[in-house]
């Protein structure tokens, strides 16, 4: 007897998949089914759905409590989907002028579009590229993620310096507000730092080395 083939995951079901590992990328915290509800900007009852789902598929765990989990095979999927947005993303702003602050919504749509074959004619274009231009890690072709050792700016010691990592890219406004600042990764941070509460909850920065 042949066994039942399951249908192909759709562009949602993966768009849940990397948004659960985006989501405990920089920040530890459990992601409840309101945290994914909020980052998907869906109804919580859609997100219960589809998370029972993905789970009888074996690519998400869900405890009471303990939040939305990947499982082994959830998190291939997701960090092949994180591979494909960020390689797009640099691609579009070396490649095509795209400002870093248009690049999500376009690599959004174009990841569940190209071929595997493509994405790896983009990173070989690139250079094999370590960083997507908003200092976020590229997954290698196996799915090793080099995350680098940074803090939030905000966290920052008054009057330390330090050198940009990470900028989010979850709101444009906010990429812009920092490309106004020269705040992109590489930048050094003055001690003073004249910048807005939003935007210091966006930077990253390498911790300072100690004394």
């Amino acid at each position: 007897m042949t066994p039942e083939r399951r249908p192909p995951l759709s562009a949602t079901h993966e768009d849940y998949l990397k948004v659960v590992w985006n989501a405990q990328e920089w920040d530890p915290a459990p992601v409840s089914t309101t945290r994914l509800a909020r980052r998907l900007g869906v109804g919580a009852p859609t997100v219960s759905e589809t998370v029972q789902l993905l789970a009888a598929r074996g690519l998400l765990e869900h405890e009471p409590y303990r939040g939305v989990r990947l499982t082994a095979a959830g998190r291939a999927v997701a960090v092949r989907m994180v591979r494909r947005h960020r390689l797009l993303e640099t691609w579009l702003v070396e490649h095509l002028g795209y400002g870093w602050d248009e690049v999500h919504a376009e690599a959004e749509v174009l990841e569940h579009a190209v071929s595997d074959r493509f994405v790896e004619r983009v990173d070989a274009a690139l250079g094999h590229p370590e960083q997507d231009p908003h200092g976020d890690p590229i997954p290698s072709p196996d799915g090793t993620v080099r995350r680098p050792l940074a803090i939030r700016l905000v966290d920052l010691q008054a009057g330390a310096e330090a050198v940009v990592v990470r900028v989010s890219d979850a709101d444009p406004a906010v990429l812009r507000e920092c490309a106004a600042h020269g705040l992109r990764p590489g930048a050094q941070v003055p001690p003073d730092r004249p910048v807005s509460d939003r935007v210091r909850g966006a930077v990253w920065v390498a911790p300072p080395a100690e004394a």
